[in-house]
C-alpha cells in the first residue's frame, strides 16, 4: 500500500528540547524582550564605529570583541530560551 507523506508540520515535536524548567523559559523570555534588545541596540551602533578604528588602533580589538558578545545577547538568550538553561 503506497504511503504519501503528510505536509503538515507535526507541532507537537516542534520546540521539545531536552525538557528545561519552565520557568528559566520564561526568565529568559523576558530577559530577550525587555534586556537583551535595548542592550544589542545600543551596542550595535559603539560596535559599527569603533570597529574600522581597530585597523590602526589594535588596543581597541578587545573593546569591539565585547561589543560584539553585546551584540549577540539576543542569540545567546533565544538559545538558553529554548533549552530551558539556568542562568547560573
Amino acid at each position: 500500500m503506497l504511503r504519501l507523506r503528510s505536509s503538515v508540520p507535526n507541532f507537537t515535536k516542534m520546540g521539545a528540547g531536552k525538557g528545561g524548567n519552565p520557568i528559566w523559559v520564561i526568565f529568559w523570555l523576558l530577559v530577550l524582550i525587555f534586556i537583551s534588545f535595548f542592550v544589542a541596540g545600543f551596542c550595535a551602533g559603539w560596535y559599527i564605529l569603533i570597529l574600522p578604528l581597530t585597523v590602526c588602533i589594535e588596543g581597541l580589538t578587545p573593546l569591539t570583541d565585547l561589543l560584539l558578545k553585546c551584540v549577540q545577547l539576543p542569540h545567546y538568550c533565544a538559545q538558553a530560551m529554548m533549552s530551558g538553561r539556568s542562568p547560573f
